[in-house]
């Protein structure tokens, strides 16, 4: 799928706010709601559009530690390691990477003592090397919030 100007415009205003009304955000690229509807449907046929999402303010919700592991494995066969990252909650990110280690985790959890145990199962997959985060100083979000 070939995107325009006007379905770069409409993706622009969604990652600002994905609850806007069709209506509304017709009005500011000039459209009618059902044109700009139509367009985000195709968007999301076309997988351009994957997913609307919620972000919540961790803290808040008890999750007060943040980690970013780096996983290097014993094996070859990561599919057993990739099946336990879709499984774990607790696992927001993970990205398989190239340079240092095979894997990089970001991690979000309760307390310390929960980090733990998610360390102790990573080991039976490969060693590791922990950063815990001392302060979120910028997150995709950050300006969406800003702006609201």
């Amino acid at each position: 799928m070939e995107l325009d100007h006007m379905d770069y415009q409409i993706l622009q205003l969604l990652s600002e706010n994905s609850r806007i009304q069709w209506k509304d955000l017709g009005e500011k690229v000039h459209m009618t709601g059902q044109a700009v509807g139509n367009r985000i449907k195709k968007l999301e046929e076309n997988g351009v559009i994957k997913a609307y999402s919620l972000f919540v303010e961790d803290v808040k919700i008890g999750l007060s530690c943040t980690a970013f592991v780096i996983v290097y494995m014993k094996t070859a066969n990561h599919d057993a390691f990739v099946h336990f990252l879709r499984d774990r909650q607790e696992i927001v990110e993970a990205h398989r990477i190239s340079g240092e280690g095979c894997y990089h985790l970001k991690v979000k959890l309760h307390a310390q003592n929960h980090l733990n145990e998610l360390l102790n199962q990573i080991l039976e997959y490969g060693n590791y090397m922990l950063n815990l985060s001392i302060q979120e100083v910028k997150n995709c979000h950050t300006l969406s919030a800003r702006q609201t």
